[in-house]
């Protein structure tokens, strides 16, 4: 079974804004944003000091004017799998850390999600050493799973947590672009890395 921690990450709205300010970003144009922390409890799962694969180690924000709340995610691939190049036998994908203006709503697979969709990514790839590649990848924000984190580069939120943040995104998507244009927009999304200082 893919590790959870007990609780949700925390963060105050005002530090989250903080980040989010540092970016230049203009809020009035994209009022709904996403801030995933990658290996948010570094010290407190897994391997100490260490961003781990395949368990829920990592933190994703919904923040709007109306709300700010946490859920417990995977921003790595389930697994690791080192190849080469962009073609067949490449590496397996971990979205680099960064600012991405690239997800819409859509479909993931059967079911509505946030996919990658309004613009390219910067991915790093498994290899000796390890290498970017920039381009359509599908790197998706969807539902993980139970026993895994069901990731070859997605961002995942546990299960559980699924259908609270997809109705929380959904709904402050509409109520801020409306019920006909959310699908249309992009929702910035900001991966940063735990340097041990945020959290």
């Amino acid at each position: 079974m893919a590790n959870v921690p007990n609780s949700r990450p925390r963060m105050s709205t005002e530090r989250l804004r903080e980040i989010i300010k540092t970016l230049n970003v203009d809020l009035s144009q994209h009022p709904l944003f996403l801030v995933g922390i990658r290996g948010y409890y570094l010290n407190s799962m897994g391997e100490g000091n260490k961003n781990d694969r395949g368990i829920y180690d990592d933190a994703i924000f919904i923040v709007s004017p109306n709300a700010a709340v946490s859920f417990n995610a995977n921003t790595d691939p389930s697994v690791v799998r080192k190849g080469k190049g962009t073609g067949t036998g490449k590496g397996m994908a971990k979205l680099k850390n960064g600012l991405w203006k690239a997800h819409q709503f859509g479909k993931h697979k059967t079911y509505e999600a946030l996919i990658q969709t309004g613009g390219q990514v910067t991915v790093i790839r498994d290899g000796t050493p390890d290498y970017e590649d920039t381009g359509w990848f599908g790197i998706n924000i969807h539902r993980g799973g139970y026993n895994t984190t069901s990731s070859e580069g997605c961002q995942t939120i546990h299960p559980s947590q699924w259908d609270s943040f997809y109705a929380l995104v959904s709904s402050e998507a509409k109520r801020l672009y409306g019920n006909t244009q959310f699908r249309k927009v992009i929702v910035p999304y900001l991966l940063i890395e735990n340097d041990g200082s945020l959290v």
